[in-house]
């Protein structure tokens, strides 16, 4: 699925418009979407009483196309949020609307429209569509307010109110809906947070734009999936070797954090490559060897912190050109100026595709124009935190603007940067941006980012370029958090058990 911002939208709509598709027709079959997914809804679950808030603009001219369908099989009330309609064509529904349903001016009936929305089994939210900018004002926030704490099901036409559709922005109070019912396209805010935690399970309608005009039309993300259906990913060849399914590199591992090493080395394992070897502190090499017993180690020089001494460099140098086909860094290495200089010195001279992960990330805060210096692509994985310090942006301005965050640092390091977070962004040095829909919550623990480093550095290793194997990492590795939450639960669930889960999955 394509994501697509709000002026694009409009130019979708005027494109339509120059084809013969009237704003009319658009806004009768945007309505009809709606009222099939709620017909179902108040079938299955045998609703009587239906409440449409409107707004006064094209928005709310969807509610009223929303109240008339649904008005031939319940009772419905439309609550006017800011009054009368204004647009052409919200008035043009408007005056059509049957003598059945109730409409009641919430600026003059405040308490009636509380009785409303208490005795309501639906609430349909039709005040602001994408163009809202702002915060509700105050008659709105009452209604909204009131809606969150009814027990009514709860559908949001295009996007909930008070919402900034291309930010994901939510300042004040908020729709809080159980489905969204999205036009045409996704919008940022359907997969960004904080919004996405108001629109409860997203659906997209088709509602008369051609279809020529969508595949055309300029996006702002495209989800994994899309990807992906492109791009399956491929089995290996009956005559497969070892050696013709890479050999990764893992530089990995300090005092006090071999479960990355492990964790990370285990997950490339069973993606597929041919060879493993870990490099790692010569002190935690018997902790790692226990578990890790299908590769080969190398025990390197440490320093007197337990870390990999930049004394190692030239034998992993060595080991980069002769011996693998890519390389994982940063898994757990522990942070200083020995490992500051060795992640400095590895990007620089590296001839092999590299995914640079967690301390490997924080190795190059205070300089990220190393990353130019590689002469082989780089894939960098950080969270929210170690985006901030590349950036040098506060976390929470990088929580605000995630893929235009990604986006351009990936365009100006020439990196792919995988933004990780509920919904991963993964944004290519060419400008294009992905965002991936799998995932959970339970998958928010110490440890799920190094599986996630180790599937996407073994995936690179067997010849997939860098976009496969980010794409392909972050989609599966969501589809493992997936399944392990149907089986364990959200809370109970470990980044081990995502291992185990690629048995069954791939």
């Amino acid at each position: 699925m394509i994501v697509v911002e709000s002026g694009e939208i409009k130019n979708m709509e005027r494109a339509a418009q120059r084809k013969g598709t009237s704003l009319a027709t658009l806004m009768e079959q945007a309505g009809a979407a709606v009222a099939e997914l709620a017909a179902t809804i108040i079938t299955r679950d045998k609703l009587r009483k239906i409440t449409v808030f409107c707004g006064n603009g094209n928005n709310g001219g969807d509610g009223f196309v929303i109240a008339r369908f649904l008005s031939l099989m319940c009772d419905v009330t439309v609550i006017l949020a800011n009054g009368d309609p204004r647009s052409d064509l919200a008035k043009l529904n408007y005056n059509i609307l049957p003598d059945k349903i109730k409409v009641v001016d919430h600026h003059e009936n405040r308490e009636s429209c509380a009785e409303i929305i208490n005795e309501s089994d639906m609430i349909i939210d039709a005040i602001y569509g994408i163009g809202f900018h702002d915060v509700l004002d105050p008659y709105c926030t009452e209604l909204v307010v009131f809606a969150n704490r009814s027990k009514a099901v709860k559908i949001a036409v295009d996007i909930p109110s008070g919402i900034i559709s291309d930010s994901g922005e939510v300042s004040g109070e908020c729709f809080h809906a159980d489905y969204t019912v999205s036009f045409t396209a996704l919008k940022p805010a359907h997969v960004l947070y904080p919004s996405m935690d108001y629109c409860g399970e997203v659906s997209v309608a088709k509602v008369g734009i051609p279809k020529m005009i969508v595949d055309t039309c300029t996006y702002a993300m495209r989800t994994t999936d899309e990807f992906l259906e492109k791009h399956p990913l491929k089995h290996s060849k009956k005559s497969a070797h070892k050696g013709s399914n890479g050999t990764l590199l893992s530089v990995c591992g300090s005092y006090g954090m071999a479960g990355a090493a492990i964790l990370s080395g285990e997950a490339a394992l069973r993606c597929g490559v041919g060879l493993l070897r870990v490099a790692l502190p010569e002190y935690i090499y018997p902790i790692a060897a226990g578990r890790l017993t299908e590769a080969v180690f190398l025990p390197l020089e440490q320093s007197a912190h337990g870390l990999i001494s930049m004394r190692a460099f030239d034998r992993l140098q060595i080991e980069i050109m002769n011996n693998c086909s890519a390389v994982l860094l940063g898994c757990g290495l522990g942070q200083g100026d020995d490992i500051a200089e060795l992640v400095a010195a590895l990007i620089s001279t590296t001839t092999k595709p590299m995914v640079l992960d967690a301390d490997g990330i924080n190795a190059i805060t205070a300089d990220p124009t190393i990353l130019r210096t590689s002469m082989a692509p780089i894939i960098i994985t950080p969270h929210p935190g170690e985006m901030a310090r590349l950036t040098g942006k506060p976390t929470i301005e990088v929580q605000k603007n995630r893929y235009r965050t990604a986006r351009d640092f990936a365009s100006e390091y020439g990196v792919t940067v995988v933004l990780k977070g509920a919904n991963t962004i993964i944004a290519l040095p060419d400008g294009n941006v992905y965002v991936n829909l799998t995932g959970n919550n339970g998958m928010a623990k110490g440890g799920s980012g190094d599986v996630l480093a180790g599937m996407m550095a073994s995936f690179l290793s067997q010849g997939m370029n860098p976009d496969e194997a980010a794409i392909n990492a972050v989609y599966y590795h969501g589809v493992l958090g997936d399944k392990c939450m149907e089986k364990y639960s959200a809370r109970t669930m470990l980044p081990s058990d995502m291992i185990e889960e690629m048995k069954f999955v791939f």
